[in-house]
């Protein structure tokens, strides 16, 4: 295997003093590629003797001379160095004797040499030779990696010392711990926090260094730092004069290169000033948190005054417009009544019906504007069926036109396809009649009053920013005009209860709160768009079904009288059973009078023959609807009537009305309560007139 082709210990130095001999083996060995270079004597041979030398070709005659500057350039050589030698020898008798007398006569440093007698083929010298130089290459790959390590240990020796100037700069605790628990590395820090310098640390086991009264604390933290998981925690560390020391102790598990665990860095940092202002901080929030407690408790305090202040001037407003007017409507009825007294006591009998009829209207404005409280609180009953809102609004052309006068115009701008909508059409015509009446005072100079219709969609993502919306499929009915539109301010108000931008005695700010309150409690919504000297337009939505309209025509039922039957009156208020049991005693019924359902339920469950109960809803105690639920479990065909004029659980009739069972409201026309209990004792369908509904 020939030697690699480097300057270094590539040159064979030949020291051959006699004759052609040196001249003869450098050509020999040149044409075998071989580098070489012929000394005169050893004095020029050791000063050859440098990186470049391979081996020493040398003829035992050459030993003759002076061998101390070869022996000295040997022993300059580093100690990797040892140049091969290979010396020809003259041919002896004996020949041990000859390559041991030989091999003598070198200097005593050389070790590494190979005595060749002469003569000897070319090709044995060249083999011999190449072995030398295949030696001498080894030696400088063994220089090289010496010198590699060299440079690795300085290096590391650097990187260590580097690392540990900045660990014993850092104000933090470092270490690491072995497999065996054995502190492999400790910065300065063990000074301050465990009175050892790092130097007494390391070697020594962990037990030794914390106590074995710590370590037992820290036991489990440190097996699971083994284990692989990375641990913190904090704990007290007081100093060793008793004072306050808080620590946060980190335990890192140090993973080899076959993927175990052989140690643990240790990390400890004090944090007594974060825990310090972490408390006082937390102090703070304490004492913060209490005052605004404190100030919330005094802030409620406040807004429930103002709130009461509210009601109060809301009480007020309600105070100067419904007490006005019910004042206007009491005088009409006092004192219709008082002159048709006198009248009647003088026997002037001439003109009765027109203060009859005086107190009549003043007695049917306060039921209206009872009414409108009803809507107002959502607690009005309602009569919920689907409606045909597009025929309704062409139903009312002819009222609206005569509401609002000749210099107004109407249009009624009905949609196509638009469904049914579930309300109480009585309810959506005063609606509808409301706002043209707020239109019409918006428009004194004339203008275009719209009653629309369409369908609306209103999907999740707006009932999402509406939360008072539910989604689905809703009717609306729009009223516009063209009139003095409505300022911000003021619009922000308009369904506030009571509030009205009329003089005291021309309006209670009670019809669009009506609107809202019915619109709500119908499950639709109310919508106001106005721009001042634009116009306003109030949009009801009404929720949509599939459901078919009633349409049929229920022709009124005539009043028959009774044969004897007797009826159940139910009533807290005496001068209400009065006025009904005086109706059923002109029908020719027989009345039965209970006060309350207390007095009513004994009188059920006998033997006594009852062929219809007329009952209130608001009873004490026991409402209407409960009575009815005793009432049928004792008489299941039992026909019932409900009289209601506040009644909130009687709000929606569909849910609240059973098999054989109507409702008149108060306050009601005697003729009218005749007609339902007549239709109630026939058996026959009943359905309360729009006369009944507005309190006619």
């Amino acid at each position: 295997m020939p030697h690699r082709s480097a300057a270094e210990g590539s040159t064979v130095l030949i020291a051959a003093p006699y004759g052609r001999d040196a001249a003869s083996v450098a050509g020999l060995l040149a044409d075998r590629g071989l580098i070489t270079r012929v000394c005169a004597d050893l004095s020029d041979l050791a000063r050859c003797v440098d990186d470049r030398a391979g081996v020493l070709l040398i003829t035992e005659e050459a030993l003759h001379g002076e061998q101390r500057p070869l022996a000295e350039a040997l022993a300059a050589q580093p100690e990797w160095s040892d140049v091969p030698f290979i010396m020809l020898a003259a041919p002896r008798v004996a020949q041990t004797r000859s390559i041991d007398s030989a091999r003598a006569r070198l200097p005593e440093m050389v070790d590494n040499a190979v005595v060749l007698e002469r003569p000897l083929g070319v090709e044995s010298l060249v083999s011999a030779i190449n072995s030398a130089l295949r030696l001498r290459q080894k030696q400088f790959e063994m220089r090289d990696r010496l010198l590699d390590l060299q440079s690795s240990r300085a290096a590391l020796a650097a990187s260590e010392a580097e690392l540990r100037l900045v660990a014993d700069a850092l104000p933090v605790l470092i270490g690491f711990i072995d497999r065996d628990g054995i502190y492999r590395f400790a910065n300065r820090a063990y000074e301050e926090w465990l009175g050892q310098r790092p130097e007494e640390v390391v070697g020594r086991h962990l037990e030794e260094v914390v106590g074995p009264a710590i370590l037992s604390t820290r036991r489990s933290a440190i097996d699971r730092a083994f284990s692989g998981e990375n641990v913190r925690f904090e704990t007290a560390w007081p100093h060793t004069d008793g004072r306050r020391r808080d620590a946060e102790i980190r335990y890192l598990p140090r993973i080899n290169a076959a993927g175990a665990v052989d140690g643990i860095h240790v990390f400890v940092l004090d944090v007594t000033d974060r825990k310090v202002v972490e408390e006082q901080l937390s102090e703070r929030v304490a004492e913060r948190t209490a005052a605004l407690e404190a100030e919330m408790a005094g802030r409620a305090s406040l807004e429930e005054a103002l709130r009461q202040s509210q009601k109060m001037e809301a009480v007020g407003q309600l105070t100067g417009g419904i007490a006005h007017d019910f004042n206007n409507m009491l005088t009409g009825v006092i004192g219709g009544l008082d002159i048709l007294k006198r009248r009647i006591a003088s026997g002037r009998l001439d003109d009765v019906d027109r203060f009859m009829d005086a107190a009549s209207t003043s007695a049917q404005r306060a039921a209206a504007l009872t009414a409108r409280l009803l809507a107002f609180s959502r607690r009005q009953s309602l009569d919920a069926k689907p409606v045909d809102v597009n025929g309704l609004a062409r139903s009312l052309e002819d009222l609206l036109r005569r509401t609002i006068g000749e210099n107004i115009a109407l249009e009624i701008a009905a949609g196509e396809d638009v469904p049914l909508a579930i309300v109480d059409a009585n309810q959506l015509e005063s609606a509808i009649l409301n706002l043209a009446i707020n239109a019409r005072d918006a428009m004194p100079d004339g203008g275009l009053l719209t009653v629309e219709t369409c369908v609306s969609e209103l999907d999740d993502a707006y009932a999402g920013l509406h939360p008072d919306v539910k989604a689905g499929r809703y009717v609306v009915v729009a009223v516009s005009d063209t009139g003095v539109g409505i300022e911000k301010d003021v619009l922000e108000r308009v369904f506030e209860p009571f509030f009205t931008t009329k003089a005291i005695g021309q309006g209670t700010g009670l019809g669009l709160s009506m609107i809202y309150g019915f619109a709500r409690q119908s499950g639709g919504q109310v919508r106001i768009h106005s721009e001042p000297g634009q116009g306003t337009s109030v949009k009801i939505y009404l929720p949509a079904t599939e459901a078919p309209s009633d349409t049929s025509a229920i022709p009124a039922t005539p009043v028959r009288e009774g044969t004897g039957q007797t009826v159940l009156i139910v009533e807290d208020d005496p001068s209400v059973r009065i006025l009904v049991r005086e109706v059923l005693n002109e029908l020719s019924y027989r009345a039965i009078e209970a006060e309350d359902a207390n007095a009513a339920i004994p009188i059920l469950a006998s033997d006594q023959a009852i062929d219809l109960m007329v009952s209130d809803v608001g009873l004490p105690g026991m409402n209407g609807r409960q009575l009815a639920e005793v009432a049928r479990q004792h008489r299941p065909d039992l026909p019932i009537l409900f009289v209601t004029g506040y009644a909130e659980n009687a709000a929606n009739r569909a849910g609240f009305l059973g098999t054989n069972m109507t409702m008149i409201t108060k306050p009601f026309a005697l003729a009218n309560l005749a007609r339902r209990i007549s239709e109630l004792m026939q058996g026959e369908p009943a359905d309360e007139s729009r006369a009944e509904r507005t309190g006619a």
